[in-house]
């Protein structure tokens, strides 16, 4: 009888270490884990600053790319140099990952994936702020200009990116396995990745903060996601190094 018990207390412990990932106690990240590294693209234009322009494809400030290249060098430093690189089609996001790649001299082709790119707007596209709230049905969510229902016309609704994003996640999680990847993605998106990896909702995932810039890290282990960072803005510190 005693033998059996501790052979069952074995087995349960065995297959609670199989079950469990390991624990993070200490700044050092495991290695050969599938890691993402979601990066929001930098400031845009300030022609385009006060229109709606979700997925539309509008330029990056010149300034700000000019003024942050001390920011761009300690971000470089801080991501992993054996990454693969993706980005947004939109040329906002693509600008924004060579700049990072510049400032850390990155190799590697970057990969071009429609599944990370911005809400769609639809017709509600390019519509100056103050016009937009005109055209919604519903009341907006408090921290984002649509409810995560709502779905403009020839548009889509947040929960619509995060299906979207989350496919795109699950996908690349599959392909690189084991692997390190680099994200240059939009605020919404990434928004919807946080959602997809929590398993909550379109809604309850805009309470998030993601500021452009900032770096997210999602993990991937035996189907399971975890997040390591959300909103990251160390770079941004003098004293960074």
């Amino acid at each position: 009888m005693e033998a059996a018990k501790e052979n069952f207390v074995n087995d349960r412990i065995s297959s609670s270490k199989k079950l469990q990932a390991h624990f993070l106690d200490g700044p050092q990240l495991q290695e050969n884990v599938t890691r993402f590294w979601l990066i929001r693209h930098a400031v845009v234009d300030s022609s385009v600053r006060k229109l709606m322009y979700g997925a539309d494809n509008v330029p990056l400030c010149p300034t700000s790319l000019r003024q942050q290249e001390p920011i761009y060098e300690r971000l470089a430093c801080r991501l992993p140099k054996n990454a693969d690189w993706i980005s947004s089609p939109l040329k906002r996001a693509i600008h924004t990952a060579e700049a990072i790649k510049k400032a850390g001299n990155f190799e590697g082709t970057l990969q071009i994936e429609s599944g990370f790119i911005e809400q769609s707007l639809g017709e509600w596209s390019s519509l100056p702020h103050q016009d937009f709230s005109l055209y919604p049905e519903q009341n907006p969510h408090y921290f984002w200009p649509l409810s995560a229902t709502e779905r403009p016309p020839q548009g889509e609704s947040m929960e619509d990116v995060q299906k979207r994003v989350g496919t795109a996640l699950d996908y690349w999680a599959d392909k690189n396995l084991g692997k390190e990847t680099i994200i240059i993605s939009h605020g919404g998106a990434i928004r919807m990745a946080l959602a997809h990896a929590l398993g909550i909702s379109a809604t309850s995932a805009l309470h998030f903060v993601i500021q452009n810039l900032s770096v997210t890290a999602l993990e991937h282990i035996d189907g399971q996601w975890r997040v390591i960072m959300v909103n990251t803005l160390s770079h941004f510190e003098e004293s960074a190094e």
